[in-house]
């Protein structure tokens, strides 16, 4: 597991940390019943209800490890910053080529586009790290440039 720091807000650890109780006290004894339950079923060898049940014993084992690995190497993120540049937790609203925009910088574990939720790994959410009000930005992605005003930090 690597030592990257992971960037999270309060709310997404208490996630994370509820998903790794759920795959721990109850995943794992459901699985573990599985397997036992296919054992009783005779030859290992042809019993496809134990396989199945080995190999999602094997993902969740390192689902478990991917989170503990993002817990271990958590860092919050302060909810409450300031607004004179961007940073990680962050809201930023901007007027780009599609128009104005809002977008929260968060961790990539945290990260969905759709919900206007953007890593701070991805190309925007680089671009925009350190920038202030009015800075412009330009984003340089596989499909073009995208140029952004920013309009507000909050």
């Amino acid at each position: 597991m690597q030592n990257k720091t992971q960037y999270i807000s309060e709310d997404g650890l208490v996630k994370l940390r509820a998903e790794l109780e759920e795959l721990i006290s109850v995943r794992r004894q459901e699985i573990a019943q599985r397997i036992h339950d296919a054992k009783e079923h005779g030859d290992l060898a042809e019993n496809a209800e134990y396989e199945d049940a080995k190999n999602e014993q094997a993902f969740v084992e390192g689902q478990v490890q991917r989170i503990e690995g993002l817990i271990k190497n958590a860092t919050i993120i302060e909810g409450n910053h300031g607004t004179d540049h961007v940073q990680i937790g962050s809201t930023v609203k901007v007027d780009g080529t599609d128009g104005k925009e809002v977008f929260t910088i968060v961790g990539s574990t945290e990260a969905s586009p759709r919900e206007g939720r953007i890593s701070n790994e991805s190309p925007v959410g680089r671009a925009l790290l350190g920038k202030h009000k009015g800075d412009s930005v330009v984003v340089h992605v596989p499909a073009g440039d995208f140029s952004y005003k920013i309009l507000d930090i909050s």
